[in-house]
């Protein structure tokens, strides 16, 4: 006989609810001009400097998750204007746009979306111009790059939409200076400092004294502290006495923003910008662009380990654009070259040729300007090279004489660096590659891969829930 048995299996199921955090934070770092090739010039740099083998890694090297395509509405190389203002407004503008489209018309940028929908802290962090493109096009709309004075005044929060930044860290005081004041980059007699303080309550700091006096404990927000009265030194030549590193000055706003954030209950954005990697790479200068490549890692590495311990963060680092054409290996004559590049010759490099450029400048004004001086102290001391060539002397004794501006002249010295590591440089200005793109944090995997700046603008609007589209609605109307 076949017996049925009929069992029946009464199942459990329980559903487990993943909540969301009360709010979320997002730090987007921008490398400014640095591409593939100087990511592994610095690389192999490091591992050679301190004797490590070729698995040697640096801090975006561990999260890095595709690359972004660079290109403005209005030409296949990018400048940085136009490439922030695709990460701020997620669109295509054009070069020279702070914040707007294409027609001219605003954007509304993550920043201000962060700051009206959802009442984040938001923030600026940089090594250039506080005014400069990058952290103008988070925080301002005009329809040009230059016109710097009119977006300090944006910054400060003369805005439609009021203020809209807590904190900035960087350079550019001549931008909210009074023209009766000596240094200032202003045409009228406005004092943007007192009006931050008297209009809008910012606490202004000027100095590295009162910078290291700020404890993220009693701080009151807004709060702006510049260092310099144009952009801030190359990490190679920063005096630490007056100003702070990239690090210190993102670590000084991460304890700022955390502990508001904690107490408040919101979220926080900040933007982080290595500006001068961009710069000495315009300068065609070797050992400028690390140091300040060598700093931007130092400084993600710092953010990494916040987002480690704050699971409601995510970081993401790219670059707006590369400048240069930088290439690691180079063809110095006619023959065939060596497979090689030489570290030692960036090792030597003391100053940026920026300041060397300074100094032999004025040693030329004061009439100070002799062929053992060039020698000894440009020469030797500044750039590490023994053996200057008849041609090379000749060229640096002659640059007055041409009617060439200093930056001619700081490209004469970055050369004969550039020239003794053997590594190359096809432009003083940008080019089109694509660029590195890394991130780390809950979600980040969408950005693996190959995107457009503009996913990036994207990523960041949907992760925090922004409504750009409300934003660019309210400054138009």
């Amino acid at each position: 006989m076949c017996v049925c048995v009929c069992v029946c299996v009464c199942l459990s199921v329980s559903f487990v609810y993943i909540l969301e955090p009360k709010h979320r934070n997002v730090i987007m770092m921008i490398s400014d001009g640095f591409g593939p090739a100087s990511e592994t010039y610095a690389r192999q740099y490091h591992a050679w400097r301190e004797g490590l083998g070729p698995k040697t890694m640096l801090p975006l090297d561990h999260i890095h998750v595709g690359h972004s395509r660079t290109q403005s509405s209005s030409s296949l190389v990018t400048d940085s204007a136009a490439g922030a203002t695709a990460f701020a407004c997620a669109l295509k503008s054009y070069n020279g746009a702070i914040g707007v489209d294409p027609t001219k018309k605003p954007c509304g940028t993550v920043l201000e979306s962060a700051k009206v929908h959802h009442d984040m802290l938001t923030g600026l962090v940089v090594t250039s111009r506080i005014t400069h493109a990058t952290p103008a096009s988070f925080s301002a709309h005009i329809d040009w790059r230059d016109k710097e004075p009119q977006i300090a005044e944006q910054q400060i929060g003369y805005n439609p939409l009021g203020r809209t930044v807590d904190l900035m860290f960087g350079g550019g005081e001549c931008e909210f200076l009074s023209n009766t004041t000596e240094g200032s980059c202003r045409q009228d007699e406005r004092d943007l400092f007192d009006e931050a303080r008297e209009q809008f309550g910012w606490e202004v700091v000027r100095s590295r004294k009162d910078f290291d006096a700020i404890s993220p404990s009693s701080v009151s927000l807004p709060l702006m502290a510049l260092f310099s009265p144009d952009h801030m030194s190359y990490e190679i030549d920063r005096d630490p006495a007056i100003q702070p590193s990239l690090k210190e000055m993102v670590q000084k706003a991460l304890g700022i923003l955390d502990k508001t954030s904690r107490e408040s209950d919101k979220g926080f954005f900040l933007m982080i910008e290595g500006s001068r990697i961009d710069m000495a790479a315009h300068t065609n200068d070797p050992a400028a662009h690390f140091h300040d490549i060598y700093e931007y890692h130092e400084t993600a590495s710092a953010v990494i380990d916040y987002v480690k311990a704050h699971p409601d963060t995510v970081v993401i680092s790219t670059s707006d654009h590369e400048t240069g054409g930088f290439t690691v290996g180079r063809q110095l004559g006619e023959d065939y070259p060596e497979y090689k590049w030489n570290p030692e010759a960036i090792s030597r490099v003391r100053n940026s040729s920026e300041v060397l450029a300074r100094v032999w400048e004025e040693a030329i004004s004061s009439n100070t300007a002799t062929t053992g001086y060039l020698r000894k102290e440009i020469i030797a001391n500044g750039l590490g090279i023994e053996d200057p060539t008849k041609e090379e002397l000749e060229k640096l004794a002659n640059w007055k004489d041409s009617g060439k501006d200093i930056t001619a002249l700081e490209g004469i010295l970055a050369h004969m660096v550039s020239r003794r590591a053997i590594i190359g440089w096809t432009t003083h200005g940008h080019t089109a590659v694509d660029v590195n793109l890394y991130a780390y944090g809950d979600g980040t995997e969408w950005l693996r891969g190959s995107h457009e700046n503009t996913d990036i603008g994207d990523f960041i609007s949907n992760y925090l829930k922004l409504d750009l589209n409300d934003i660019t609605d309210r400054l138009t109307t």
